[in-house]
């Protein structure tokens, strides 16, 4: 079985009752569904999401899906409450796990178009059965709007650069590798980092963009709280800065209401609008398992409890 990042420490955090309901948002490999169902008793439940038709197919997806107590959808994070709903499930989950961004299948997979380190297809769609791939994204993004996507989601320095050099190149010919594309954006910028490959930051920004990651993510955790019952947790893992300045302010607003300083005590009504608890301190990847997986380095967890 192959042990996901933050394992051990996300199955601690999530406070595992034997008969208890769990959410697993994004199935990826199964590591982290795997743990879960290990330490749940003949009446406990699991449920896991992906939005990857290659994690819901997997070999190791179809052999957990022969425990009774595992279910296995083929969604994204916004449909979270249609599927408890539909379940009758919805207030009643005892923990909720949430692992964002790209999974090492889906950068090590040439033909996903999610890494420049491989030429392939410029796809990089997490559901490669719906929306535009980020080739047609590319052909037909403004530039205006694609400046904006580097600098935003890419915080790329040089966004009007490469920006100008994508709409310029498309009048000749269309981009359709990982290669034109990674060439593009070295040729673009002017200024090169140590140890970082250029278009690092450009296809980081595309593939959130085609994804929709970061309204995902805000959806997700709106929908994560309404799911919990009272003493609930959810435990969200994030791999870069953008992630987990949403998962921290989510976290951070719900667990102190509109707190007013001025305004002291706190009325009744503003203590009702606390619906979470803020669990220690931000965890990250072990000396240990970086050893054996340099990809955890950036992953950040954090936990709340619902009240």
């Amino acid at each position: 079985m192959h042990l996901p990042v933050l394992f051990n420490e996300a199955l601690r955090e999530l406070l595992i009752k034997p008969d208890g309901i769990y959410l697993d948002c994004t199935f990826g490999r199964g590591g982290h569904s795997k743990g879960i169902l290990d330490q749940l008793g003949e009446k406990g439940q699991l449920l896991a999401f992906d939005r990857d038709l290659d994690a819901i197919n997997s070999e190791f997806a179809q052999e957990l899906l022969k425990d009774s107590r595992f279910q296995l959808e083929h969604c994204c994070f916004s449909q979270l409450q249609a599927q408890l709903e539909k379940r009758g499930w919805l207030g009643k989950v005892d923990g909720i796990l949430m692992d964002f961004g790209v999974s090492s299948p889906q950068l090590d997979n040439a033909e996903r178009g999610f890494s420049f380190m491989s030429d392939g297809p410029l796809d990089m769609r997490m559901d490669c059965s719906s929306g535009l791939s980020a080739a047609d994204w590319l052909a037909t993004v403004s530039e205006q709007d694609l400046v904006q996507v580097l600098f935003d989601y890419g915080e790329e320095r040089f966004a009007r650069r490469v920006a100008n050099a994508v709409v310029t190149q498309r009048v000749e010919q269309r981009l359709e590798t990982t290669k034109q594309f990674a060439d593009l954006v070295v040729e673009a910028i002017p200024f090169k980092e140590k140890h970082k490959h250029p278009a690092t930051r450009s296809f980081q920004a595309v593939r959130i963009a085609v994804n929709s990651e970061l309204e995902e993510i805000k959806t997700v955790l709106e929908l994560a709280v309404n799911a919990l019952n009272s003493g609930g947790r959810m435990v969200a893992i994030s791999f870069h800065s953008l992630e987990d300045r949403i998962v921290k302010r989510f976290i951070r607003d719900e667990s102190r209401g509109k707190y007013n300083p001025t305004k002291l005590p706190m009325q009744a009504a503003e203590l009702a609008a606390i619906r979470l608890n803020k669990c220690g301190k931000t965890i990250k990847a072990s000396a240990e398992e970086l050893q054996t997986n340099p990809r955890a380095r950036s992953a950040v967890m954090r936990v709340a409890e619902r009240k």
